[in-house]
């Protein structure tokens, strides 16, 4: 098991009755910690995403970017594809 560190945060009444409800009553995760840790990963990952496709579109608009794009399609098409 990885290590655990014990942080508080001030919480809304709010949000810790989300958590306990996301825990108990639908059964999202096993624990309350849980939860909160589902709920950081999904956040983090969703940022990430978000930082990933805009960076994906900024390169779409690189004159410099779609040459290289339009090269390697170029030489992916040289008559020996895979798979057959």
């Amino acid at each position: 098991m990885p290590a655990r560190t014990k942080r508080t945060y001030n919480l809304s009444a709010e949000s810790v009755r989300r958590v306990r409800e996301l825990a108990s009553e639908y059964a999202v995760a096993d624990t309350q910690d849980r939860v909160v840790e589902i709920a950081i990963d999904r956040l983090h990952r969703e940022k990430r995403d978000e930082l990933e496709a805009a960076r994906w579109a900024e390169a779409a608009q690189d004159p410099e970017f779609r040459r290289d794009m339009a090269t390697i399609r170029e030489v992916m098409r040289d008559g020996d594809e895979w798979p057959r």
